[in-house]
C-alpha cells in the first residue's frame, strides 16, 4: 500500500496546499511532501491527526477497494429546466455539477430569449455555440458570436447571454466555480 499517495489524493481531492495540511496538523509542509513521496513513514497518531483533517476514516483510508468514479453520463443522467418566460432551456450534463469546479450545461434558446443575468465573480466561462447566433453582454461592451465559434471570458463584470438570432440557437456552456 503506498500510503503517501493516497494522503496525497485526499489532500488535492480536499482543495488543500501542503502547507495548508500542515498547519492543521501541525506538521512541516517539508514532512507532508515526504509522506506523499514515501520517503518518511508516519506514526499511527500522526496519520490519524491527518486522516482526520482530510475527513477520512482510518477503515475507508486502508481499505484496497478503490471507488470508481463516474466516466460517462448518458442522456438518462441529464436534468433539464425551461424558463419559458424568458424563452430558454438549460440541461445539465453531468449530476451535481453545480458542486463541482466547472459545470457543463447546454443551452438552448428560442427567438429572442435571454440567459439570466450573473454578477460580478472569479468564474471563468467557456461557450461553444453549435446552432444560430448569441450575443454576450460583458459589463457594457457587447460581443457577437456564430455557429463553429467559441466565447471564453473572465466573469469579473456583470454579465449575460441572449440569443441573437432570428431562430433557435444553442450552446455548450462550461463555467467554473467562483471563489468570490
Amino acid at each position: 500500500m503506498q500510503i503517501g499517495k493516497k494522503i496525497k489524493r485526499l489532500r488535492l481531492k480536499k482543495g488543500l496546499t501542503q502547507e495548508e495540511l500542515g498547519e492543521r496538523t501541525d506538521l512541516t509542509k517539508g514532512y507532508i511532501s515526504q509522506l506523499e513521496r514515501n520517503l518518511s513513514s508516519p506514526s499511527i497518531d500522526t496519520l490519524f491527526s491527518i486522516l482526520e483533517v482530510l475527513g477520512s476514516k482510518p477503515k475507508d483510508f486502508f481499505d484496497d477497494e478503490v471507488q470508481e468514479q463516474k466516466v460517462i453520463y448518458t442522456m438518462d443522467d441529464r436534468t433539464t429546466f425551461m424558463d419559458e418566460e424568458n424563452g430558454y432551456e438549460v440541461e445539465w450534463l453531468v449530476p451535481g455539477s453545480n458542486e463541482n469546479e466547472m459545470e457543463p450545461i447546454l443551452l438552448t434558446f428560442q427567438k429572442a430569449g435571454e440567459f439570466k443575468s450573473f454578477e460580478p465573480s472569479l468564474s471563468e466561462t467557456y461557450a461553444y455555440v453549435l446552432k444560430g447566433r448569441v450575443a454576450v453582454r460583458l459589463g457594457k461592451r457587447h460581443y457577437f458570436t456564430n455557429k463553429g465559434e467559441s466565447i471564453y471570458f473572465h466573469a469579473l463584470d456583470e454579465h449575460q447571454i441572449v440569443n441573437d438570432n432570428d431562430g433557435v440557437s444553442q450552446l455548450l456552456l462550461i463555467a467554473t466555480e467562483s471563489y468570490l
